[in-house]
């Protein structure tokens, strides 16, 4: 066996096992949801869409979805603006302050998210709308801004200036110039980051957890109050659910962007 094959087979045996490590409990977890029996099991117990037709009927999951969905819809509409401004800017001037930027940029990877959602908690309880479905939206986007920040300054960055420098030679005022220059240049970024925040948004839970009360739960605090008494296969079928919705994310993403676009930006 020579040098090159055993190199192969030894990445190609890494490889294999990260994809089954990383799938297997998606694996799991769809398999336990179309269990015909009254618990989690691993393989299901025959197979049954029963659990499907529950989370369906189950008017306290729906609503609970519903929110949870109004919480990303308003976290995605503040990130688009804000994050893609903000990206454009750090890719293109030199901008005051960027250091403390930079270190902001860092912050999901540096503040524990406990930290941040006691921060904000304590900042909604002082204004009194602890409760209500935007202050999460808020909290979400804060938290994961740097997201769709670097998202749009990866397509800002491979913007060439000549471009507009030529367009401002034709007499193209700025607002032209960014609406038909710069925007087109940075749309794969800002498709990106909208959808990414989409999706950490709608599945937040410690942020949601402390921002909520009884009566506005998103879907991931539901799911939480539920699994402290019992975990029952419908539980498994909402998390179907849940990861469906990150693979359309995907789809559409390679679809409005493309996946190699997005890969190579990164």
């Amino acid at each position: 066996m020579t040098g090159s094959t055993s190199k192969s087979i030894v990445i190609w045996g890494f490889v294999v096992a990260a994809l089954v490590m990383l799938s297997a409990p998606t694996i799991v977890v769809l398999g336990a949801s179309f269990t015909a029996g009254n618990i989690i099991t691993f393989p299901p117990e025959g197979f049954s869409l029963r659990w499907y037709g529950a989370i369906a009927q189950a008017s306290d999951l729906r609503q609970a979805f519903l929110r949870s969905l109004i919480v990303a819809t308003i976290c995605t509409l503040i990130a688009v603006p804000i994050g893609t401004l903000a990206g454009i800017a750090l890719a293109k001037y030199k901008v005051r302050f960027e250091r403390s930027i930079q270190v902001y940029l860092l912050l999901p990877f540096t503040i524990p998210l406990i930290g941040s959602g006691i921060g904000m908690m304590l900042v909604f309880g002082n204004l009194g709308v602890l409760g209500r479905l935007w202050p999460v939206g808020i909290a979400c986007c804060v938290i994961n801004l740097p997201f769709m920040i670097w998202a749009v300054t990866a397509s800002a960055s491979n913007l060439s200036p000549d471009l507009e420098l030529a367009a401002a030679n034709c007499g193209a005022p700025p607002l032209q110039r960014f609406l038909y220059i710069t925007l087109p240049a940075v749309l794969p970024g800002v498709i990106t980051g909208s959808l990414l925040m989409f999706i950490l948004a709608l599945n937040e839970f410690l942020v949601s957890l402390l921002l909520v009360d009884a009566r506005s739960v998103t879907l991931p605090v539901q799911i939480y109050n539920s699994i402290r008494s019992i975990i029952t296969p419908d539980l498994a079928a909402i998390s179907v659910v849940f990861i469906a919705c990150a693979g359309l994310a995907i789809a559409l993403l390679d679809r409005l962007v493309g996946l190699d676009i997005f890969l190579k930006s990164k």
